[in-house]
Parts: structure tokens; sequence; C-alpha cells
């Protein structure tokens, strides 16, 4: 089975929203946008109000889905999870983490709130972890290289960026951006590594045992003067859409949802072999590579989601070398969406550096996200197919 070609008018009515605001820029293009407000278009009646209501009274007429469990907490724009307010405020790190299997297990999975895995060379695939709640970590990594399509992924979150080098030629104009804040474990004209990085065991050389905690990473973002809480000009709140309150999002009851509880990405990553199986009891897809459960290395649980979603990318490699680009700012292009052991169609755009990546459906709707945690494939435009409950499908 092959996904759908035909994009429905509807989604280019949507599209042309995002579009609009970009016109006229490239990819390789920057700036970074600045939120507005919409102006209102209709003028709303006037009430006049002789006392203005308590707090009790405003508490007592939200809905009750919109009230904390208990004080102090809200919505993580991440996983839609009740979280402390001021956790909320703090901007999350984006670790660059390798998926060699020599390089398992691996510390701070268990925090991980978004979790990419991109094609790099040779082909094998890299990772990356989006944590929120990470300064109390004792430990994160091991860390290793970045590519620059994983940066623009990390400025979607406004994250601090937590790597050990990468191809100085393809990543040294964005990490060098006043914008762009990272640490950098070798240090040189890619950032500075600030004194947050250690070996284990001390002093070795090996490229799989370089890794940071909290500790030094508080440190670090001290001595850099990077912001801890999210930056006016380059966070938007308003990030992907999740549902109101604990309401679970099903695709059950749409025509064009397709079954998808045991997923195969080998090939998409035909080294690692990435499968994903669900699970009815919690609605939760458990993350395979290499055959096993990829586990924390102190919790020992096993990477879970709620939401799968698969983008596909143009890609190519560069110039004659094994390195490869993926158009990670692009629109109208393909996708899928998994939650609750079912799947449809998608197309995504995400078209300036600090903007979420979209999702839209074939009505052209935004897509609702199940709270949880969320789990990102990206893979090649034209090139990659995957296989769901034994059915092809092609990218």
């Amino acid at each position: 089975m092959t996904r759908p070609d035909l994009l429905r008018p509807l989604i280019l009515c949507s599209a042309a929203v995002f579009l609009l605001s970009s016109c006229g820029r490239t990819p390789q293009e920057t700036a970074p946008p600045v939120p507005t407000t919409a102006a209102e278009t209709t003028a709303a009646p006037i009430a006049v109000i002789s006392d203005p209501p308590t707090e009790a009274e405003t508490e007592a007429d939200a809905p009750e889905e919109d009230i904390p469990p208990e004080p102090g907490l809200v919505r993580s724009p991440l996983t839609h999870e009740w979280i402390p307010e001021e956790l909320a405020a703090k901007r999350p790190i984006a670790v660059m983490y390798p998926i060699d299997r020599k390089a398992q297990p691996q510390y701070g999975l268990d925090r991980v709130s978004v979790f990419y895995e991109i094609m790099e060379e040779g082909s094998m695939s890299r990772q990356m972890g989006i944590i929120e709640d990470w300064e109390d970590l004792g430990r994160i990594g091991n860390v290793r290289s970045i590519r620059d399509y994983f940066i623009y992924e990390a400025l979607e979150w406004d994250s601090i960026i937590v790597h050990f080098g990468g191809p100085e030629v393809f990543v040294k104009s964005l990490l060098t951006r006043k914008d762009v804040e990272n640490i950098n474990g070798v240090g040189g004209v890619m950032g500075s590594s600030y004194n947050a990085f250690y070996r284990i065991p001390k002093n070795s050389k090996s490229e799989h045992t370089a890794y940071t905690d909290g500790e030094h990473l508080l440190s670090a973002i001290d001595k850099a003067g990077f912001s801890r809480t999210h930056r006016e000009d380059y966070w938007q709140p308003d990030r992907w859409k999740f549902p109101s309150g604990d309401t679970v999002v099903t695709l059950d009851d749409r025509d064009d949802a397709l079954s998808a509880k045991e997923i195969n990405m080998s090939r998409c990553f035909p080294v690692t072999k990435s499968t994903l199986s669900y699970n009815e009891a919690d609605r939760k897809y458990y993350r395979n590579i290499y055959g096993a459960p990829q586990r924390d290395a102190v919790t020992k649980e096993q990477l879970s989601f709620t939401n799968v979603l698969i983008e596909s990318a143009t890609s190519g490699n560069r110039g004659g070398s094994e390195y490869l680009y993926f158009h990670v700012l692009d629109s109208m292009k393909d996708g899928y969406y998994l939650t609750g052991g079912k799947m449809i169609h998608v197309t995504w755009m995400k078209n300036t550096d600090y903007e979420p990546t979209r999702f839209f459906d074939d009505n052209g709707e935004e897509i609702t996200l199940n709270t949880g945690r969320t789990m990102v494939f990206i893979v090649r435009d034209g090139k990659d197919s995957f296989t769901a409950d034994g059915e092809e499908y092609s990218l």
C-alpha cells in the first residue's frame, strides 16, 4: 500500500496562512520570528460589571478540565502533562545521543519529552532528546556530535543545545549565530565546553565516553550567560495542538485511519532497525533498537511514546560526501501520525527556525496530539518506506 498522493484543497488553504508569513524566505534565511498578537476582526459587545469577579468565582467558572490537580501546576507545552509553573518557564536542553549499539544504554532517556531519529552518514542514524526537566539529572549522555538539521529541530523548542562537536563546514554558521546557544564538548570555533563534560572512564578518548549532568550544565549556562528561562523573542508558547483537559484523542472513527500497532522502521534506519510495539493497556508505543528494548541506563525504563510522527523530507548527499542534508524547513510534505494503535496520513510544514513543525490531516485540519511523549522520525522523501502491521507505506 502506498501513501495518498492527493493534497486536498483545504490543506492548501491552511498552508497559505503559514506561507504568507514567510513569503520570499528560503531555508537558508534564519532570522527568527518575533511572535505577534493577531488583531481582532470583530468587536465584542461591552458588558458592564459593577464589581470584578473574585479569584474564587473565576476558578469556579473555569472548565473543570483546566483546573490543575494542585496549585502551581500548568500544562507542559511539550507533553501537555501537568508540570510546575516554574519548570514550564525554563528552557529545555537538546541532547545529541549516539544510537550505536556499543553506546547503549544511555542516561537521561527517561526524562525525554520529544525524541528524534534521523539518518546521518554511513547508513547510520542519530538521536536527539528534548528534555525539559533536567536540572537534577545525575548523568546525561553519552553525548555525540550534531548535524545542522538537528539544530533546526532544537531551535523549535528554544533549547540550549548540548553536543560534542560536529562537521564544522556544515554546522559552524548555525552554531555561531548570536541566537543559537550551545554547549560544545570539543570547544573551539563552534562554541565552548564551559567545562561541562567529563569522561567515564576518566581520561578515556573513546567516542562513546563523554557525559555531562544537571549540575555541570547549570554551571556552564551561568558561565556562558545564557538565559535559563524562555527568551521572549524566540519562544512561542502556542506549540503543538493538544486536547482539552484530559480528553483522549482517538482515530477509531476516522474513515482514513489505518491499523498501526506494530511499526517497523528498518527500511528507513537499516542499522538500528528501529521498531515500535503498541501496548493497549497504557496506549503507548514501546521502542526497540537492534531487536531489543531501548532503555534508560538508570531506571531501566523502556522508551515509550503516546504519539508518533513520521516526516518525509527532501534529502541527499552533500557534494559527493557521505554527509546528508535534510530540508526540515519546508511545507506540504508528507507524513503519518500514529496514536492509539491507528495512523492517518498528514502533511507537515515548518517555515522559520523557531516556529513549531505543524501537521495537518487530509481535511486540512491541524491534528491534535494526545497528552504524553512524542517520537519523531524524519526520513528520506521518495526513498524510504516503513511497515505498519505488515503493510508497507512509501514516503
